[in-house]
């Protein structure tokens, strides 16, 4: 089973499985073709983490990439532009997947990409929104298309068929690289520098499960800290709201490029934050793709790719069609740049097991509501024992400052939850609250997915 947020993706995944491929081939083709059919939300200029499940172990992928060396230290974070860029982690990522775990090599797994942007695709009806919301669309990914629209990116095409036949090599070195480096901040000795890292995720218990996710630079302390303080309350709505608070405030209060966060999960540190009063917080927008795949032996992979705001920093390596991240953006929540590290990150992928054994990959797209999600999502899954659908399709919160943000289905609860001291605001735009996707297994060792309805996607199987 393949899920992802567009049905072109979801497709491309199933057909490496179809010739042989495994989980990992899949959701490289599955990434590789979401840079072509949502270039708002990713793209090789960006960054990737995943989780892959084998052999009853988890294993982390970080190919999230740093500011340049030679940055100046204390510098402001930009949002956009030039100076807002850091290294681009994503294709590297797809090759050590490759590598590390995938039967059919790189250029197999892009094949479907590189169609996908000669060819042209029809745009989706919620893509095509995200397109035309975004702050700065490119001259190149203009004009912005309607929904049905046909779009080919040729550009795009011929650096994704380099990267298919000549490796990382081909986006990191060459005329790739020398773009990239001419239209940012960035220098050659940034990118020929970087290699991605295996790393071991964060886990947690939650209602008899283990709940793992990626540790800093990402964020993922704040869903398991969620989980772990919410494990100790009643679980009613407000509970939900209250945990997530106090977890998303630790994490931009300590998680930074290689922290140590693991007494955020400590019993004492726990008792103490469920006493304290939740803080106003602060937080960057952004925007990501969230897939997943499980396949036939029980390897599952949780990939997460993102150019963080829409377009990313809004600049174009020259002809390569490749937009480039403006992760550097949230070197805001550090406080300032800090040369040849990474900043803060939104970007999180889920995993779920139980005595060893796969339940299932899992994650919701979407900046800083990530974490909030994931708590609300895992509650949904294992405390309420809903479907992957329902889970996803479930109404959320969302934290933002003093406010509270809620979907349709939560407004007529609005007026209880001012005891939380935040401001309920009735929002109807769904895109605040993140899409997500989800494969979980049953006890009978039966897949069932879902692919949330704020986004085109689907989740499809056989």
């Amino acid at each position: 089973m393949v899920a992802t947020s567009q049905p072109t993706a979801t497709a491309a995944g199933l057909r490496v499985l179809s010739r042989g491929g495994n989980a990992v081939d899949a959701a490289v083709a599955a990434a590789a073709a979401l840079c072509v059919t949502e270039p708002m939300s990713t793209g090789p200029g960006g960054d990737l983490f995943a989780l892959v499940f084998t052999d009853g172990g988890v294993e982390g992928l970080d190919a999230a990439g740093p500011a340049p060396r030679g940055a100046s230290p204390g510098q402001p974070a930009a949002q956009f532009g030039p100076t807002s860029i850091t290294v681009p982690g994503a294709v590297a990522g797809w090759a050590a997947l490759a590598e590390r775990y995938g039967r059919l090599g790189l250029e197999a797994c892009l094949e479907d990409a590189v169609e996908l942007a000669s060819g042209g695709f029809a745009v989706g009806s919620r893509c095509a929104a995200l397109w035309a919301a975004a702050a700065h669309v490119p001259d190149q990914f203009q004009p912005v298309p309607r929904p049905g629209c046909r779009v080919a990116l040729p550009d795009l095409a011929r650096t994704l068929a380099d990267i298919a036949c000549n490796g990382p090599v081909a986006f990191y070195q060459g005329r790739v690289g020398e773009a990239i480096c001419s239209a940012s901040w960035l220098e050659e000795a940034d990118l020929t520098a970087f290699q991605p890292r295996w790393v071991t995720p964060l886990e947690v218990s939650y209602e008899g499960h283990t709940v793992l996710e990626m540790p800093p630079p990402a964020q993922g302390i704040a869903a398991l800290e969620g989980l772990v303080l919410l494990d100790r309350t009643e679980r009613t709505l407000i509970d939900r709201i209250t945990c997530s608070r106090l977890a998303l405030e630790d994490a931009l209060r300590e998680v930074r490029d290689g922290a140590d966060v693991g007494h955020l999960l400590d019993p004492a540190n726990v008792d103490r934050r469920l006493a304290d009063a939740p803080a106003r917080l602060t937080e960057p927008g952004g925007g990501t793709v969230y897939l997943c795949a499980v396949d036939a032996d029980g390897m599952a992979v949780s990939l997460v790719q993102s150019l963080f705001e829409g377009f990313g920093s809004g600049v174009v390596a020259a002809d390569t069609g490749v937009v480039l991240q403006n992760r550097g953006a949230c070197f805001s929540v550090n406080g300032s740049v800090e040369p040849g590290r990474r900043p803060y990150h939104t970007i999180i992928p889920g995993m779920i097991s139980k005595d060893g054994c796969l339940l299932g990959p899992f994650g919701v797209m979407g900046g800083f509501v990530q974490a909030q999600a994931h708590l609300q999502l895992v509650h949904g899954l294992l405390s309420d024992g809903l479907d992957p659908q329902a889970a996803l399709d479930r109404p959320r919160f969302r934290v933002e400052g003093d406010r509270l943000l809620l979907e349709k289905g939560l407004w007529a609860v609005a007026p209880a939850l001012s005891v939380t001291g935040l401001r309920p605001v009735l929002e109807t735009d769904r895109t605040h609250f993140g899409a997500g996707q989800a494969i979980m297994r049953t006890s009978s060792g039966t897949l069932i997915g879902g692919s949330d309805s704020r986004k085109d996607g689907c989740a499809v199987g056989w």
